[in-house]
């Protein structure tokens, strides 16, 4: 199993044993702005959902903290999101990056997210600490040092919502992490990149988690 470790602001570090990885995807705040989205990827031949939002479980190992992600082809990308990481004793919120395969998407959205790794801060906030003000807090992701996505987390559906989807499934339990999905991509910016970073800020103290990796290129397969 996968341990990750994160640094809480007051300096101690909580150890997490990653025992169920999840993924939300459509879900943004407003579901009416998810059905325009879910129409415009139809048309670029990836799979409509039979229902929004979604939640794919993948495998544990796949969240990840590293600086390195490999990729069997060019046309992979991340994703900016925040995640919620259930521990022994609290919940805690950290910054995000699904990195996802396109090329795969197209024959299932579930599968391309089987492809890539979560990848997760460093640092993390107990959740308690932000959530009076959690629509305030901001998510920004550049693709090799471009500005690609940017908002605020009112955009997504809440940590709450999220939480009480766990606990009907009997989920929110230690060593659950769940990635919360993502906000819309600028078009202009080339997502193929071969770095992206993501920041989560918090206006309120000006505090930042943030996460950075490079894409690396595995060899060509010899078959």
């Amino acid at each position: 199993m996968t341990e990750l470790v994160f640094e809480l602001p007051d300096g101690s570090r909580v150890p997490v044993t990653v025992k169920c990885l999840l993924n939300g995807g459509y879900a943004g705040r407003s579901q009416d702005d998810v059905a325009a989205h879910v129409a415009e990827l139809a048309e670029l031949g990836v799979p409509a959902p039979t229902v929004t939002p979604c939640l794919y479980p993948v495998a544990p190992y796949l969240a990840q903290q590293t600086a390195s992600v490999p990729a069997q082809h060019g046309k992979t990308s991340g994703e900016a999101e925040w995640a919620l990481v259930v521990t022994d004793d609290d919940v805690l919120l950290t910054v995000a990056c699904d990195h996802t395969d396109r090329d795969l998407e197209v024959h299932g959205v579930a599968w391309s997210k089987q492809a890539g790794p979560d990848v997760l801060g460093r640092r993390a906030w107990r959740l308690s600490e932000v959530a009076d003000r959690i629509d305030t807090l901001t998510l920004t992701a550049w693709a090799d040092g471009e500005v690609i996505q940017s908002g605020t987390l009112a955009e997504l559906l809440p940590p709450s919502y999220w939480l009480d989807q766990l606990r009907a499934r009997e989920l929110a339990v230690p060593g659950t992490v769940l990635l919360s999905g993502t906000i819309p991509m600028r078009p202009d910016v080339d997502q193929f990149a071969g770095s992206w970073r993501v920041e989560l800020t918090d206006p309120a103290t000006a505090d930042t988690l943030d996460l950075a990796y490079t894409v690396r290129s595995l060899p060509e397969p010899v078959c």
